[in-house]
């Protein structure tokens, strides 16, 4: 199946997404999905839907059946290591954020993965250079406002309450 056909199934369902109408963005692309199980951006963006609801087990479970289809899927790789950083998996959101690094050194959201997986952690030295890499490549303010934040933790500019 070539990519306009693939992109075709999936197009109803990414509209729903952008609407934030998840519930029959879910429908339409699990139908797109079902029906053309090596479509990896039906399978990438099911994962994207079930990741808005906060269903970070399905979503990875999607983003895997993409990779099973299209194993360089640098969003589908994010998206994996994403979900596995919320199901607190820290050690396989890290591999999947370097993987990603090996292909694309500068990637901004592979930085961010590996950079708030290793702040997650309170490994904060580690965090640290991904982080301030993420900067550098200029991200939306409200992103780089939170990665601010977590810069000044590890610098030990800011101390965390006690828990």
């Amino acid at each position: 199946m070539d990519d306009e056909a693939k992109w075709a199934a999936v197009e109803e369902g990414m509209e729903l997404l952008q609407e934030g109408r998840i519930d029959e963005a879910i429908g339409e692309l699990t139908a797109a999905a079902e029906g053309q199980p090596e479509n990896e951006y039906a399978h990438f963006f099911l994962g994207n839907a079930y990741f808005e609801q906060g269903e970070h087990a399905k979503a990875l479970k999607c983003y895997v059946a993409a990779l099973d289809a299209a194993p360089e899927y640098v969003g589908a790789m994010i998206g994996a290591g994403q979900s596995l950083r919320y199901l607190g998996d820290m050690d396989r959101a890290l591999r999947m954020g370097r993987q990603v690094l090996r292909l694309r050194p500068d990637d901004p959201d592979a930085l961010f993965l590996v950079g708030a997986t290793f702040f997650q952690r309170g490994d904060y030295p580690q965090a640290q250079p991904f982080l301030e890499h993420f900067l550098e490549t200029n991200p939306e303010i409200e992103v780089a406002l939170e990665v601010e934040g977590m810069l000044q933790i590890c610098r030990g500019d800011v101390e965390l309450p006690e828990a």
